[in-house]
């Protein structure tokens, strides 16, 4: 997924659209979570990138993705870039002790 979310609207009050993109981006994970993954590969990763725009998106983990929706909301953005790259994790071999 890469999309620019706008972080203002007329007919939504601005809680609701940084809400509104926030589901929309749990949703996307979720989508490509339940994907069948390759052969050998136990989960998905993701690759994300956040920022105002697409040159100054930053990378960051899944984990931050939602709180820098709140960060770009509470600086008061007028958009928010997003990039999310699903790939299936490498062969994990766990060595006998």
């Amino acid at each position: 997924m890469k999309k620019i979310f706008p972080l203002q609207s007329e007919t939504k009050q601005p809680e609701r659209v940084a809400d509104a993109i926030k589901h929309e981006i749990r949703k996307y994970l979720k989508r490509e979570r339940n994907k069948k993954l390759p052969e050998g590969s136990p989960f998905w990763i993701f690759e994300c990138r956040i920022g105002a725009n697409e040159e100054s998106a930053k990378e960051v983990m899944v984990a931050e993705l939602i709180p820098s929706i709140d960060t770009a909301y509470t600086e008061k953005w007028g958009e928010c870039f997003v990039e999310i790259v699903a790939k299936p994790a490498k062969n994990l071999k766990v060595k006998s002790l």
